[in-house]
């Protein structure tokens, strides 16, 4: 059998690499990393043009990976590289790699962000509003009526009888993002206006009463453009995942239905 790892006394073959990946659950990780990998090849070939980098790029990608690692001389640097076992070939695309994947990303979705952000807008959208939660209705019905008459403010009632950690704060909560909250939440915040106070309304195992604070349009800034294009890369990637594991589970299927066959011939 073909040696293929040398770790101190011990020689791991091929077939015994594969398993000990799996066993220490780094199968997933490299599985992800050669995805990606043909990907940006195959995108390459097909479009006819490889990811190039200009110098200035390639040297703050060596000094951002540097910084990462608290490698702050060439000492560091070597001293790394022996432990990982890498030559300076190597070394030299483990740094510049993430500024790769970076730039198949844009090539790959950049001009889908402006699309795929009205598609998601009203989930990305946030709100600042108060709560206000118990578990009993007439409670939650007083305190209501209370509110609505000014009897007494949401933030002191809600200081007294909210049984959340918005209490600690008055009832006030966010900025959230709606997607972050329960959808009959979503629902009843998104039709209401700024200072309106909505009936005690059951979700779960609660009564709330919300009143909106603030609405706060999401925007496409140069953060949001660099979450959804990783949104999109990453839903992409579990695809990939999925598939190369639905073929793997057909396969063995297979192989199993002709290991019966054979035993019954």
């Amino acid at each position: 059998m073909t040696e293929a790892l040398q770790i101190g006394n011990r020689t791991i073959t091929a077939s015994e690499l594969i398993s000990l990946l799996a066993s220490y659950q780094m199968l997933p990780q490299l599985q992800r990393e050669l995805i990606i990998d043909e990907a940006i090849e195959q995108n390459s070939r097909s479009t006819n043009v490889a990811i190039e980098f200009t110098p200035e790029e390639v040297a703050q990608a060596k000094q951002q990976f540097y910084a990462e690692k608290q490698l702050k001389n060439e000492e560091d640097i070597q001293a790394w590289m022996a432990r990982q076992g890498l030559t300076y070939q190597q070394l030299e695309a483990i740094t510049t790699r993430k500024l790769k994947i970076e730039k198949f990303k844009q090539a790959t979705w950049g001009n889908k962000l402006e699309s795929y952000f009205f598609q998601s807008k009203s989930k990305l959208d946030k709100v600042i509003y108060s709560l206000l939660r118990t578990q009993d209705v007439g409670i939650a019905q007083e305190l209501y009526f209370r509110i609505q008459a000014k009897e007494n403010s949401f933030a002191d009632l809600a200081r007294e009888y909210s049984l959340g950690p918005e209490a600690q704060t008055g009832g006030l909560v966010g900025p959230v993002e709606l997607n972050a909250l329960h959808p009959v939440m979503v629902q009843m915040l998104s039709s209401s206006q700024p200072g309106q106070i909505l009936p005690p309304t059951r979700i779960a195992e609660w009564f709330v009463i919300l009143r909106l604070e603030k609405f706060i349009p999401a925007q496409l800034d140069e953060f949001m453009k660099a979450r959804l294009l990783n949104e999109l890369f990453e839903t992409w990637l579990q695809e990939q995942q999925k598939q190369i594991m639905s073929a793997q589970q057909e396969q063995a299927a297979t192989q199993k239905q002709k290991d019966v066959d054979n035993q019954l011939t």
